[in-house]
């Protein structure tokens, strides 16, 4: 990806006419920043690993898989948050991590993690580089120097039992690349991520994440059948059999460790046939309120739609949903719904037909298939939009939650106030669009987009609004996060989510895996 932006710069968006019309009329920003900085113009911190820590890695993991060089160390400084993007835009210094390895085998992860506890270097498992919570700041801690440990070498597929469908994938294989692996064998992993396109296998199971297709497949941990981790302590290889009575499941324990309890390698995961058919509709509901006790409906009668997702009125009005279409005012009124049915084509017949019946008896109108199709195509272009906004001087970022379907409605209107608030103190109007994308039999997950124009400090006038935002999720009981993770943004908030009985455990595991806490320091622990 780009260093200072999402993705691959032959695909960024530029703003059309309709989104800087609306940007001018609705938040008074009419004008590029052109606050872009050149890789001649940045300025990163000097490496501070010595000529004996470098020649001591590559003789680990041989000369051509270590670099200090300022370009191999920048797009590893950070993940892809705004406020991530916003400090690749500052003239002070970048931080970054003052040396890049990349392994290719376990032995040298071990190796490398040996070396690290016995020099005091703390070391940052790397995969796709997404993160949007401070998950792969390199963050030195007590330690002198911070390596950032890429996995990309680790991107096989290593076994699959067709059988039992079942697939070993290397924890560096990325998204494109495990549907192209199981691909070749008539398999799919189905799980599609917004950031499906650039990060890993590794990164899914230590963050545990949500794909857009979690109303069919699950999230990520539902597919997680096994993994190996490489910590400072040993190797462990956890998860045998479908289920297990063996005590406290280390699976679980793993998966969201972010990666502070060991490097992940490899994963066992849960795959399906490819799909036959793909069927689509969209809906419009007259209010968020009635569209969610419909998609609530549905999850509770268990007719299975792969997608089901609810865009609130703002959100709708905007287009943002069908993002080849944001500004065109094609869908008026009320909130956008998508379905999406897979399998054969009696199943995915029969799905569908079932879901139709209760959306309709719960007061859906039937849009057709068109928007449905227009999600599908562009439902990974959304960042790129983001750093278009930031350069023409809008503020623009996500956050996200969970709650029970019978809270959704007081959590929505308290980050959306909460939001609302802390940008207008800081002089500025703010959109803040809302939809439900993961559904449960008892809850749903609250997806929120906020635009508002830059104003003063734009990282700490976000900061304000995100902390405002957190607390009201705390407040009124939802999680801090659903599929984010944690990293450095949400920590503050871990007492309050796990409480501290629940932070001790975390930091009594911690204290025996890696013992020299050289591991991702700064990450979910408080």
């Amino acid at each position: 990806m780009k260093w200072d932006a999402w993705g691959d710069p032959e695909a960024a968006k530029p703003l059309s006419d309709s989104i800087r019309g609306l940007l001018a009329q609705a938040l008074g920003v009419s004008a590029d920043q052109n606050n872009i900085l050149t890789l001649d113009e940045v300025k990163v911190r000097p490496s501070t690993l010595t000529d004996a820590h470098r020649a001591g890695l590559a003789a680990i993991v041989g000369d051509d898989y270590v670099s200090t060089e300022d370009g191999d160390r920048l797009p590893r400084a950070g993940g892809k948050s705004t406020l991530d993007l916003l400090r690749r835009r500052s003239r002070d210094a970048q931080d970054a991590p003052d040396g890049v390895v990349i392994p290719g085998t376990e032995n040298e992860i071990t190796a490398l993690l040996d070396y690290a506890a016995r020099e005091g270097i703390a070391v940052v498992p790397f995969g796709g580089g997404t993160s949007v919570v401070g998950g792969i700041d390199p963050v030195r801690g007590q330690f002198e120097a911070v390596i950032s440990v890429d996995l990309r070498r680790f991107d096989t597929l290593l076994s699959l039992d067709e059988v039992s469908g079942e697939a070993i994938l290397g924890a560096g294989v990325t998204g494109p690349r495990a549907e192209a692996l199981l691909g070749e064998h008539g398999f799919s992993l189905g799980h599609f991520p917004q950031s499906f396109q650039y990060a890993t296998i590794g990164g899914f199971a230590a963050t545990r994440s949500s794909g857009q297709d979690s109303a069919g497949y699950g999230r990520f941990d539902d597919m997680i059948r096994g993994m190996r981790v490489i910590t400072p302590a040993g190797v462990l290889d956890v998860g045998k059999a479908p289920a297990s009575a063996a005590g406290p499941d280390l699976v679980e324990l793993f998966s969201g460790s972010e990666g502070t309890f060991g490097i992940i390698t490899q994963v066992r995961l849960r795959v399906h046939q490819v799909p036959e058919v793909t069927r689509y509709e969209a809906w419009s509901f007259p209010d968020f309120a009635t569209g969610a006790a419909a998609l609530r409906a549905v999850e509770q009668t268990g007719s299975g739609p792969t997608v089901m997702r609810l865009s609130d009125e703002v959100e709708t009005g905007i287009n943002l949903a069908t993002t080849d279409k944001i500004g065109d005012n094609q869908i008026t009124g009320g909130c956008l719904a998508i379905t999406l049915f897979e399998g054969t084509a009696e199943h995915a017949l029969s799905r569908h037909e079932e879901t139709r019946a209760v959306l309709l008896a719960h007061g859906a109108t039937s849009l057709g298939e068109e928007p449905a199709r227009l999600w599908e195509h562009g439902r990974f272009g959304a960042p790129y939009l983001r750093d278009s906004l930031l350069t023409a001087g809008a503020l623009c970022e996500t956050l996200e939650t969970a709650t029970t379907w019978s809270n959704i409605g007081t959590l929505k209107a308290a980050v959306t106030e909460a939001l609302t608030s802390s940008l207008a103190e800081s002089g500025t109007p703010a959109l803040v669009m809302c939809h439900i994308s993961h559904v449960y039999p008892t809850g749903a997950s609250l997806y929120f987009t906020v635009v508002a124009g830059q104003r003063g400090d734009t990282a700490q006038q976000w900061w304000a609004a995100k902390q405002k935002a957190s607390d009201a999720m705390v407040t009124v009981g939802a999680t801090i996060t659903h599929h984010h993770a944690v990293g450095r943004d949400h920590k503050p908030w871990m007492n309050a989510e796990i409480g501290e009985l629940g932070t001790a455990i975390l930091r009594a595991v911690k204290d025996t895996v890696d013992p020299t806490g050289i591991l991702n320091p700064g990450k979910l622990i408080p």
